[in-house]
């Protein structure tokens, strides 16, 4: 048996061996040879054809993939692009803000350094934090209070001009009634006097015309006639409010009682409906002899 087994592994060897040597021969001549035989064009263009129509499709495939993965690095970059956009338009806010802010807070600060030069009254500037929107008691809420040297019947204004009286306080804010809403006639009776600027004896009462949405200023001498355009000033003669704050300006006039006196209506100076800061006027105690 062994002799057996080893005849037949010598004659694998020798077909393996006598194989070999064929196909060395044959690429020996098909190597030395510039023209095929038609067999091995045949099978040539066979090849060929089926590697040129299996191409197409891995090629379809292939492409496929690559855009695949163009798209994705693209709607990357525009993602990144639109956070970019969008930090962009936060930011832009965010410094339109800053300056505008700044820009408001630059006028005060020229305000009352303005001021300073006219009157020795002493400012606390408040920021408003709260307003009502009741229209028989309009009023607006602070954040400076007694601990802040606030009190009670301090006139309080912006930079373009009055906006009204304190009329509650605590401990850290304080209630501020609108002028427009000051009764004269009132039980308590918190009267506005206010003068011409350009004629400093002449005097009226200011009160709030609900038909124009305006400022009143009534009992006018006649002698006094106001000319549109005139810049209205507090007259300090009520003890309430000090001399020479601005409340407005004349929009037009008529004759009054008995053709007497004259009534003007007032634009006010102050923007009541845009309120952000507020200065809280403090009048030096004058000292009773």
């Amino acid at each position: 048996m062994g002799a057996i087994f080893r005849l037949m592994r010598n004659k694998r060897l020798f077909i393996l061996m006598i194989g070999l040597i064929v196909f060395i021969a044959l690429m020996g001549i098909t190597l030395g040879r510039s023209k095929l035989t038609w067999p091995e064009k045949f099978v040539n263009d066979a090849f060929g054809t089926v590697q040129g129509v299996l191409y197409r499709p891995v090629g379809a495939v292939a492409d496929f993939f690559r855009d695949l993965g163009r798209l994705s690095d693209v709607y990357k970059e525009n993602e990144q692009l639109r956070m970019t956009v969008a930090q962009y338009t936060q930011d832009q806010i965010k410094f339109n803000k800053l300056e505008a802010d700044n820009k408001r807070l630059q006028e005060m600060l020229d305000f009352t350094e303005e001021q300073k030069n006219m009157d020795n009254y002493s400012y606390l500037i408040a920021q408003v934090v709260g307003s009502t929107s009741n229209p028989y008691e309009k009023t607006i809420t602070i954040n400076r209070g007694s601990k802040n040297g606030v009190k009670p019947d301090m006139a309080v204004r912006t930079v373009d001009g009055l906006v009204g009286l304190v009329s509650k306080v605590k401990n850290f804010t304080s209630t501020v009634t609108l002028i427009t809403t000051l009764d004269p006639n009132s039980s308590k009776g918190t009267p506005v006097s206010a003068s011409f600027l350009s004629k400093p004896d002449s005097f009226g009462i200011i009160e709030y015309d609900e038909e124009s949405n305006m400022l009143q200023m009534s009992k006018i001498d006649e002698k006094d006639k106001p000319m549109d355009g005139d810049k209205v000033i507090t007259s300090g003669l009520s003890s309430l409010f000090p001399k020479g704050v601005i409340i407005g300006t004349v929009k037009n006039s008529q004759v009054g009682d008995f053709g007497l006196t004259y009534t003007a209506i007032i634009e006010p100076a102050a923007k009541f409906d845009h309120l952000r800061e507020v200065f809280v006027i403090v009048v030096p105690e004058v000292e009773e002899p």
